[in-house]
């Protein structure tokens, strides 16, 4: 293959970053913008570029042969192969999934964090980076109002803060209450009694998490919602005695605060108290709506997340970060101990209290970016009161395109948007109730927007019938561009029916 190079001369080192060479890393950076713009500027979120021509395109590299290509030819290349049909997440047309644009400070600390390359598992790889990650992890628990005891760490994402979550829920009670120590000795048998209960629209992660720690899917109990599609605090209860009555052990309750397809926050405050009530641990998956804790329409709803055991927050779904930036909170430090361990070439057990901290002890990961810097950028420049209020922009959105929908009369809207997702799906033809066909419809619609690159738009099935999602994370959407696009939906509808 093209990339299988072997170079009998003499050894060339230029393309080694350091103080010789990095001025060659500014004009490369110089021409790379170039393309960059051409990206941005490009009029459609994907160029409709079919599966098998993206194929042919890699295949007739893969049998290209010669020498290793200059920037500009690789440039080339890589504009033919990727940024011509990439999916662009900043476009106004785009609004399928939790991806968000992101901002111009983040996109500076994410540079600076590649280039420089700080691995953050140990004080003498990061320094100072130590302590930027620590700040904002004491800035995140405190704008919750966690307890001083509160610490965290940096993460690739939701399910991976989930399953740390899950992880510390299954240890913490086994050690406290059944004199167990898993992380030490494994599974005895009474672990396959745990059960963990989270809303029927609680996000998959928490069954898949739930498998990876041995617990199987079947330890996860499902908890009905209500109409609005949040998680039915006397339902909970009643499957908790439901499951003691079993013989099972209740140890944890996942609370959502934003569900992935309705952004519905469950009722945490009561939610916390059934937890306490039953010794329960509380983990709170706040991967898609925690940011909105920041804004002054979502902060009293969210204010019962003080009263978690862990936290789940994503900056990378709604606080404007490239991917990845996603942080895990415990409301106690000493939860941790279920994740350390001590190895003497990296992190001995003599520097477990030192003043240099080494946060290899508090994650999942050992080698580990500096996901943390573009966060740190982004508040330094953008600000709070900013983000929130873009924050605020994508919620009303949300609003004018469910009451946008409604006035149209030709869709049935699941709900009122509490973060900024909005199911729904087209019923143009009277006297089509069958679902079966509309199932097709809204599939049809979907596509056809998707490989014209006029739109996109997600879908979800709500018992088993098919349903189309905005996700709405771009500020800069407007009425009109809503309006635009729930037309061609109409449009493509139209064009189904005819053809059918």
């Amino acid at each position: 293959m093209i990339l299988n190079y072997l170079s009998k001369n003499e050894t060339d080192f230029s393309s080694i970053l350091d103080a010789t060479s990095v001025h060659t890393l500014k004009n490369n950076i110089e021409k790379t913008i170039d393309y960059l713009i051409g990206f941005f500027e490009r009029e459609k979120f994907y160029s409709g570029a079919s599966i098998e021509e993206l194929k042919n395109k890699m295949q007739q590299i893969g049998e290209a042969t010669g020498h290793p290509l200059n920037l500009s030819a690789a440039l080339d290349e890589i504009k033919d192969i990727y940024l011509d049909h990439t999916i662009s997440f900043h476009n106004r047309d785009y609004m399928a999934h939790l991806n968000c644009p992101v901002t111009i400070p983040a996109i500076i600390g994410d540079f600076l964090a590649s280039t420089i390359n700080t691995a953050v598992e140990t004080w003498d790889q990061s320094t100072s980076g130590t302590l930027i990650e620590q700040e904002l992890i004491e800035w995140i628990a405190t704008s919750f109002k966690m307890p001083a005891t509160a610490d965290g760490v940096f993460t690739s994402g939701g399910t991976q803060s989930n399953f740390m979550g899950l992880l510390m829920a299954r240890d913490h009670y086994a050690h406290q209450y059944l004199g167990l120590n898993i992380k030490q000795h494994g599974f005895s048998k009474v672990v396959h009694k745990f059960r963990i209960f989270c809303s029927e629209k609680a996000h998959y992660s928490i069954k898949k998490n739930a498998a990876l720690l041995g617990l199987g899917y079947d330890a996860v109990v499902e908890v009905p919602t209500d109409a609005v599609y949040k998680m039915n605090p006397q339902a909970l209860s009643q499957a908790i005695e439901t499951e003691k009555a079993k013989g099972n052990i209740p140890i944890a309750v996942v609370a959502t605060a934003g569900t992935t397809d309705f952004g519905s926050i469950d009722p945490i405050a009561d939610i916390s108290k059934i937890a306490k009530a039953h010794n329960l641990w509380l983990h709170v998956d706040g991967a898609y709506g925690g940011c909105f804790i920041f804004t002054q329409t979502h902060q009293k709803t969210l204010e019962a997340i003080q009263h978690a055991d862990s936290l789940t927050i994503d900056f990378h779904k709604t606080f404007f970060q490239p991917v990845c930036s996603s942080a895990f909170i415990t409301a106690n430090k000493a939860n941790f101990k279920y994740v350390s361990y001590y190895a003497d070439y990296l992190n001995p057990i003599e520097t477990k209290d030192a003043e240099a901290p080494n946060l290899v002890v508090k994650s999942l990961q050992t080698t580990r970016r500096f996901d943390a810097l573009k966060l740190w950028f982004t508040l330094r420049m953008t600000g709070i009161e900013t983000i929130a209020s873009f924050l605020e922009i994508v919620h009303q959105r949300a609003l004018d395109a469910y009451n946008l929908l409604l006035a149209a009369d030709c869709f049935e809207v699941m709900h009122k948007p509490e973060l900024s997702t909005v199911v729904f799906r087209y019923k143009l033809k009277a006297g089509i109730e069958d679902d079966a066909v509309l199932d097709s419809v809204n599939l049809a619609i979907k596509t056809a927007l998707f490989n014209t690159g006029q739109a996109s738009i997600a879908s979800t099935k709500i018992n088993g019938t098919t349903y189309l999602k905005f996700t709405l994370l771009n500020p800069k959407t407007t009425p009109s561009d809503l309006k635009k696009i729930i037309q061609l939906i109409i449009q493509q509808g139209n064009i189904f029916y005819s053809n059918n």
